[in-house]
């Protein structure tokens, strides 16, 4: 019997959280074997303990690192690249116990939240206060903690930025259980290495979250929504730019191809009121969203941007309005399950310049041609975020696609992941392609914050 069947592990961290929060063998629930990721097999970890506090939690890497037991740390399990799956003889540490909103600081604008809590729920407290956290990733139900670990971003992220431009502060529990504080309540800080930025987006392999300071905004209540067809792509990249430099600031600003758009409209049963004939010569969509405080402010704002849209190519520009501009908006951020439902083998969402979206997106188009393969999609035009749904059965030939794909947007100077995470769905093309001298510090990072690597091995690195 290995150290982590034996019947004493189960007993230790039962007395560190209590028995009722321990689940062992087989009686641990299939949930827990898996994220949202589409490749990988499912895989249920030996035990599942729900901690209540830091303490708790620090206890339990304790215990880990004596017992040479894996670590994987789990919110809602609604990320993408299998960060989140465990190993077989691994430990789930699950934060649904710690889900409480301790405080939203209207003074200092700031909420701190520990990391089980959902961004539907922080959006409900925030909401309140006449204030929101910014954060919208296309699965409210995730947990901050896992937007964390992911570094997450969303549609939003054009005018308010990704997890680490809104993150201030941490409490955090390395490998070793050693409890530490990065950050604060304050914007600026210059005093030493930066921890806050190097947990966020470390997936799990650095630290545990237990306590997440974010920024807050005020919450704006004018919005609209605009959507824009055009005869082809490359004109709605073009307009992105236009549209940046025009002083706007949207704070959506989304491409969708014509397949991605007939199949999130068919799945939502929308209605936009596109005539068939504009729909029909349609190749892409741009969908911006605007927000003011003041109506009348927006609705010049709305104007001026349908201006520059119709002198920039656009075959026409809709304002929707109401239950139509909500359910576009929440149908383009479930894209994922319209697309798993379609059958997509993979989602993968490569990161580039802006300048070069146009480029990125005629060479994987030319590759999944090549390939025999389909390819489609949307993206965060606004910051060069290409999410692409990819249809090829056989592994390999997936594989080899991927990587090319991956290849691509690195020469074209961007990265693998914009905002998914390498985790272990992408970690084979992340070591291959990545600078060798990066990974090796990145390595050595790894060994200073968890010198036993028992957090979430096998992941990223």
């Amino acid at each position: 019997m290995s150290k982590v069947d034996s019947p004493e592990v189960a007993v230790r961290l039962a007395e560190i959280v209590g028995p009722g929060n321990v689940i062992t063998g087989p009686d641990v629930p299939e949930d827990y074997a898996h994220d949202e990721a589409l490749t990988g097999e499912p895989q249920l970890p030996r035990h599942v303990v729900r901690p209540g506090t830091v303490e708790e939690v620090s206890a339990l890497l304790v215990a880990a690192g004596e017992l040479g037991v894996p670590v994987t740390a789990r919110g809602s399990g609604s990320g993408l690249s299998g960060a989140a799956r465990p190993q077989p003889d691994g430990l789930v540490i699950s934060f649904e116990r710690m889900n409480a909103v301790l405080e939203i600081d209207t003074v200092n604008h700031v909420a701190v939240v520990q990391p089980g809590v959902t961004l539907s729920e922080l959006d409900e407290r925030t909401a309140e206060a006449g204030l929101s956290y910014t954060v919208y990733p296309g699965e409210l139900s995730a947990s901050v903690g896992g937007t964390v670990g992911s570094n997450a971003g969303g549609m939003r992220a054009i005018k308010y930025g990704v997890t680490r431009h809104n993150v201030l502060g941490l409490q955090a529990v390395l490998g070793t259980g050693e409890i530490i504080r990065t950050g604060g309540r304050t914007t600026k800080v210059s005093s030493g290495y930066d921890l806050t930025q190097l947990i966020i987006g470390s997936e799990g392999t650095l630290a545990l979250a237990t306590e997440v300071i974010v920024k807050l905004q005020p919450r704006l209540a004018h919005t609209a929504t605009v959507l824009a067809p055009f005869t082809d792509l490359d004109q709605v990249l073009a307009a992105v730019p236009e549209i940046i430099s025009s002083g706007l600031a949207p704070n959506i600003l989304e491409y969708i191809d014509a397949f991605t758009m007939a199949a999130i409209t068919y799945t939502a049963e929308l209605t936009l009121g596109v005539p068939d004939d504009v729909r029909e010569a349609s190749q892409a969509y741009l969908v911006v969203g605007m927000e003011n405080r003041d109506s009348e402010r927006l609705h010049s704002d709305v104007e001026t941007l349908g201006e520059l849209l119709t002198g920039i190519g656009a075959a026409d520009v809709y304002v929707l309005e109401g239950t139509s501009a909500r359910k576009l908006i929440e149908a383009r951020e479930k894209a994922f399950w319209t697309a798993k439902a379609a059958g997509a083998d993979d989602v993968i969402d490569v990161v580039v310049p802006r300048s070069a979206m146009a480029a990125f997106l005629a060479k994987a188009r030319e590759l999944a041609t090549e390939a025999e393969s389909g390819v489609v999609g949307c993206g965060h035009a606004g910051d060069g975020n290409v999410h692409l749904a990819v249809f090829q059965k056989d592994p390999q030939r997936r594989a080899t696609l991927l990587h090319d794909i991956f290849a691509v947007g690195m020469d074209l100077g961007g990265a693998i992941s914009g905002e998914h995470g390498i985790g272990r769905a992408k970690k084979e093309h992340f070591l291959e392609l990545e600078d060798p001298a990066k990974l090796d510090l990145l390595r050595r990072i790894k060994q200073t914050f968890d010198p036993a690597g028992i957090l979430n091995p096998g992941v990223l690195l």
